[in-house]
């Protein structure tokens, strides 16, 4: 794909070099890029992108995508400054693998607790009615009974968008994954076309200086599900569902056990292995 092509609606604020260059692949690690490669420089909590471009550049990337002013010693090299490489990468992924989860029912399961017993859960059904589907998650990834491995809860964009279009093109026509409050923060699951999007509930964790400051932006960073996907699922027994529902920007239902609520479960009755 020309780089061109990849860039073209993420509105960048400088670009220097050939923008009809041929973009082999994405990279966001330096030891990953290979020739005709796109290095997007990720500035994380821990290392910074930016610095490992004389690397990158020596393994092959023919451009960079920034957020900072750079200098290279290779003139040949393209560079796309944008706000925020974060988002940009996510943006070139979904572009560079032809936008799959388009392609896909994806529902999207956000909350403090319950996100991976939810996703099996809706997996199986789904399977139960005959749909392939693919799964990722805090344990595993998974494209029908495939198996693969699952760095953390919610990957980051490029591998999110690969895993997508791997499903794709194995024949998957429904996709459920977990989505964190960090995957949300940090744009990893920008650009992914969520076609449901559930709440399970929201909790005193994951408050710290590296993760959230405070509720607030926790519940925030949950929030932008809601902003994105076409239809939520909100449990109003939570204390913080109500808020869910006051700032989503989608059709919403709301499910439940003791509060009024569209889909409610009663009769429960509880056995050692099931409900």
């Amino acid at each position: 794909m020309k780089l061109y092509e990849l860039i073209d609606g993420l509105n960048p604020q400088s670009i220097k070099g050939d923008k009809n260059l041929e973009i082999a692949d994405i990279a966001y690690d330096s030891r990953r890029v290979k020739k005709g490669s796109l290095f997007v420089c990720i500035d994380g909590t821990v290392v910074d992108g930016h610095s490992f471009i004389p690397e990158a550049i020596e393994n092959g990337a023919s451009a960079l995508l920034v957020q900072r002013d750079v200098t290279t010693d290779d003139e040949n090299t393209a560079v796309i400054k944008v706000e925020n490489t974060r988002y940009g990468l996510a943006f070139v992924s979904d572009k560079f693998f032809n936008h799959p989860s388009q392609r896909l029912n994806l529902v999207g399961i956000t909350g403090t607790k319950g996100k991976t017993t939810c996703a099996y859960m809706v997996k199986y059904i789904m399977e139960d009615a005959g749909k392939k589907t693919g799964l990722i998650g805090t344990i595993q990834n998974m494209i029908g009974d495939k198996i693969l491995y699952a760095e953390r809860t919610t990957p980051e964009s490029y591998d999110l968008q690969s895993l997508f279009s791997e499903m794709y093109k194995e024949n998957a026509s429904d996709a459920v994954m977990e989505v964190s409050s960090q995957g949300l923060q940090l744009h990893r699951v920008s650009c992914c076309d969520f076609k449901i999007g559930v709440f399970t509930n929201l909790y005193k964790d994951h408050i710290s200086p590296i993760e959230h400051k405070d509720m607030e932006e926790y519940l925030y960073a949950k929030i932008k599900l809601f902003k994105m996907c076409k239809t939520g699922l909100v449990n109003i027994d939570n204390d913080y569902g109500e808020k869910v529902i006051a700032e989503a920007e989608c059709q919403v239902y709301t499910y439940g056990i003791d509060k009024d609520s569209d889909i409610k479960a009663s009769n429960i009755i509880k056995h050692p292995d099931s409900v």
